[in-house]
């Protein structure tokens, strides 16, 4: 074979390498654009769920979209909602009480109208700092809080007093996640800590740090935020503060 030849051979190989590594480049997925409600959550089906172990009655009600009042009600569980592993749990079965579906309803229209639920005003913070690579979206399968980008180790906070009430990583796709319950209708959530510092049934404070900021359950560094008002999403950046100040209130 000639030398030019051999070069002719060369450049086609390294130009059918480039090519292949724009494609690789163009085809990668965007890792922040995670939608969550998509994916699986929890090993249930049907009308009723199995509890296992590290499984509280907020962690079952977040994975199947109820209400933890309605869950208690139907399988008649009291405060402080203690539950046995291999205890089965019915997810319906029992229409929930009409101040429930009103409740429901009517929660679902405030979100819909932008007319904040009563409580959402209190005094919530950030739970961390930085870029918001994805923000709140209300459309079936969209990101039911924010996505912050930051650096692995990086603290992240209580957005508001509470009690720990979920711990684990059971939920794929959230990594290590922490459930936090603010009174009796909200909960926030924190996804993807590199590492948590506290447990359940634990009392935190409003900026107690919780956990480190990590890519557990993904593939970039951030924090999946949310907050829930009962069974609803709603949008965290409507009811924090600018980042880098503290609540008004």
């Amino acid at each position: 074979m000639s030398t030019g030849s051999k070069w002719a051979g060369w450049r086609r190989i390294a130009v059918c390498l480039t090519l292949g590594l724009l494609l690789a480049g163009c085809s990668g997925k965007n890792t922040y654009n995670r939608d969550y409600d998509k994916l699986p959550k929890g090993s249930y089906t049907g009308k009723s769920y199995t509890v296992k172990r590290g499984d509280t009655l907020y962690y079952i009600a977040w994975i199947t979209d109820s209400e933890v009042s309605d869950l208690a009600r139907i399988n008649k569980i009291r405060p402080p909602y203690n539950l046995e592993v291999g205890q089965k749990l019915r997810l319906s079965g029992s229409a929930p009480t009409k101040t429930a579906a009103t409740r429901r309803k009517a929660s679902s229209a405030a979100i819909a109208k932008q007319t904040p639920p009563p409580g959402a005003a209190r005094c919530w913070r950030w739970p961390t700092s930085g870029r918001i690579v994805q923000a709140y979206s209300n459309s079936d399968g969209g990101n039911k809080g924010i996505d912050i980008a930051g650096k692995r180790g990086q603290p992240i906070y209580a957005s508001a007093k509470g009690k720990v009430v979920y711990v684990g990583n059971q939920l794929r796709g959230y990594g290590n996640l922490i459930m936090i319950k603010h009174g009796e209708d909200f909960i926030t959530a924190y996804a993807h800590n590199d590492t948590t510092l506290v447990r359940n049934g634990q009392d935190v404070k409003a900026g107690q740090k919780i956990g480190t900021m990590g890519s557990t359950g993904t593939d970039s560094v951030f924090l999946h935020f949310q907050i829930r008002y009962r069974a609803t999403a709603l949008d965290p950046q409507r009811y924090l503060p600018p980042q880098g100040s503290s609540p008004s209130c």
